[in-house]
């Protein structure tokens, strides 16, 4: 079994870029009545404990969600991410992805949340207990996915963040998104994706591989904060979104500098927004 605990990372920049592109996305789908399904494929803990030993040991939030709090934004879509974090962040918690799309899904749809470590599912099904539209598994998310494709009802949105510990966790998802996307080409895939160290890095040849996906419109958004190591480190983190919504690139084109402004300590700090493939 892996070693990966999302409570060391909870509220870090990587976080807030992630659970913006979520909320985002989940706000485009609940603009129609009809219902939609939600679909987490390594969903943790589903919310986190910000005095736990865990977050405490790394203090990455600090650096995440609360300069983003601390900021001054103006913009509408920021601002109501930081009002939904904020009431869970006066009480020292963050919420995980499974918790956002809690708050922003509607009774008439469906959650289908997926872990596979031992203790963080038993943590999920606590935190989700008496959540009536809301179904843990605790299975593989990769194979879950697959299995769950096409899903009923077929709109949706499937978010995708492994812990990218082994390497191999980077071929799984592709294959998993190539053969989940077959079944099911109206999703809406957004995937997670690490920016490391130069020798560690495996992100391109991935987004490389999700672009090359046959009739996908694919997007791809980066946040870099720090220099780029030789050997260690992540430096920054990207969110590939597949057949995003009309006007999702116009929204986070809009909130970026803002975004970039509150977290960045460093000068050579960038965003892009960059699309990999798109149909006319």
């Amino acid at each position: 079994m892996f070693s990966y605990r999302h409570g060391y990372h909870a509220g870090n920049h990587a976080d807030v870029l992630k659970h913006l592109c979520q909320m985002l996305l989940l706000n485009k789908l609940a603009e129609k009545d009809k219902a939609f399904v939600y679909i987490d494929t390594h969903s943790g803990a589903g919310l986190y404990d910000l005095t736990s030993a865990q977050a405490q040991k790394t203090g990455e939030y600090k650096d995440g969600i609360d300069r983003l709090l601390d900021a001054n934004c103006q913009d509408s879509n920021l601002r109501s991410y930081i009002k939904l974090v904020d009431e869970y962040r006066r009480d020292n918690r963050y919420p995980g992805s499974p918790e956002l799309a809690r708050r922003l899904c509607r009774s008439q749809d469906s959650l289908q949340l997926m872990e596979w470590h031992n203790n963080e599912v038993q943590n999920l099904r606590a935190n989700f207990k008496g959540v009536r539209n809301a179904h843990t598994h605790h299975r593989n998310g990769f194979e879950g996915l697959v299995a769950m494709s096409p899903p009923k009802p077929a709109r949706g949105l499937v978010l995708i963040d492994p812990s990218y510990e082994l390497e191999a966790d980077y071929q799984e998802l592709v294959s998993a998104v190539k053969e989940s996307y077959k079944r099911w080409k109206t999703g809406i895939f957004a995937i997670w994706y690490p920016l490391l160290a130069k020798s560690r890095d495996r992100s391109e040849k991935m987004t490389k591989a999700l672009a090359a996906i046959q009739g996908a419109d694919v997007l791809d958004i980066q946040l870099k904060l720090h220099p780029q190591e030789q050997d260690v480190g992540m430096y920054g983190s990207g969110m590939l979104v597949i057949n995003p919504p009309w006007q999702f690139d116009t929204q986070l084109e809009a909130l970026m500098p803002e975004l970039l402004n509150a977290l960045k300590d460093w000068p050579g700090a960038s965003y892009q927004l960059n699309w990999l493939t798109r149909s006319e």
